[in-house]
């Protein structure tokens, strides 16, 4: 996936929450959310997989291989969800793309 003028995301991609993002409990709602500078995220629980998989050494194309072995899910439908969701995390600017 390529964003006009911002970071491209594809299956080589790797990644980790950029620094000051954390992943936290939200116990008034009781959901996990992304708290950055001036802003949050709530997370689903297929997000908070994916938040955290990206580990800063994992390619995307290997945690798409892993959540497809683990869910026994197509692995093409799982990488372009996974994709979709880095690149709406790359936007947002709360990732560190590290390759």
């Amino acid at each position: 996936m390529t964003q006009e003028g911002g970071i491209t995301i594809d299956g080589a991609t790797v990644a980790k929450l950029a620094r000051g993002v954390r992943l936290r409990e939200d116990a008034v709602r009781g959901q996990k959310v992304l708290l950055a500078p001036e802003r949050a995220m709530a997370l689903d629980e297929i997000a908070v997989k994916i938040v955290e998989a990206l580990d800063g050494e994992r390619s995307l194309d290997r945690i798409a291989d892993d959540f497809a072995a683990e869910f026994g899910a197509p692995r093409q439908r799982i990488a372009d969800d996974v994709a979709a969701f880095v690149q709406e995390l790359a936007d947002r600017r709360m990732l560190e793309v590290i390759a």
